[in-house]
């Protein structure tokens, strides 16, 4: 299982050189050429999201990303460390209610464009892993 770590500080204009590192390392490890756009879209939403957690809740800590090629599928893996909220938490009125609303439309947007999706939020931050099949190379004949 070959892994590439990415690790960026949680400003916008580092989500265009994730999305582009994610596209390439998907493209390597067999994820179908029809899928790459998807890939690149989704990414860069799970990313411009990390970012705007961090940038919310004032964390400097980077955003991370995984890149994880399996036998039969790809995987990336966006983490945050913001703290997330609490379903049910008591809202301030101080605006969480719409950020609340846009972070749901981001995971909306994910899910629409990846069929294996899983998201996980604590305290302590989140992550969100999305996983494509591969296709294994062609066998090359030797003459």
């Amino acid at each position: 299982m070959a892994t590439v770590e990415l690790r960026f500080s949680a400003l916008p204009e580092h989500v265009r050189t994730a999305r582009l590192v994610a596209a390439a390392v998907a493209r390597r490890a067999g994820v179908d050429e029809a899928v790459l756009d998807e890939v690149r879209l989704a990414v860069g939403e799970a990313c411009s999201r990390a970012v705007g957690l961090h940038q919310l809740s004032g964390v400097t800590a980077p955003v991370k990303v995984a890149l994880i090629e399996e036998e039969k599928q790809f995987s990336i893996e966006v983490g945050d460390e913001a703290p997330h909220q609490v379903p049910g938490g008591s809202d301030a009125g101080d605006g969480t209610e719409a950020e609340a609303e846009e972070d749901e439309m981001g995971l909306a947007v994910i899910s629409g464009l990846v069929d294996d999706v899983e998201v996980t939020t604590g305290e302590h931050g989140g992550l969100i892993r999305m996983t494509w099949p591969t296709t294994p190379p062609p066998a090359v004949a030797l003459a």
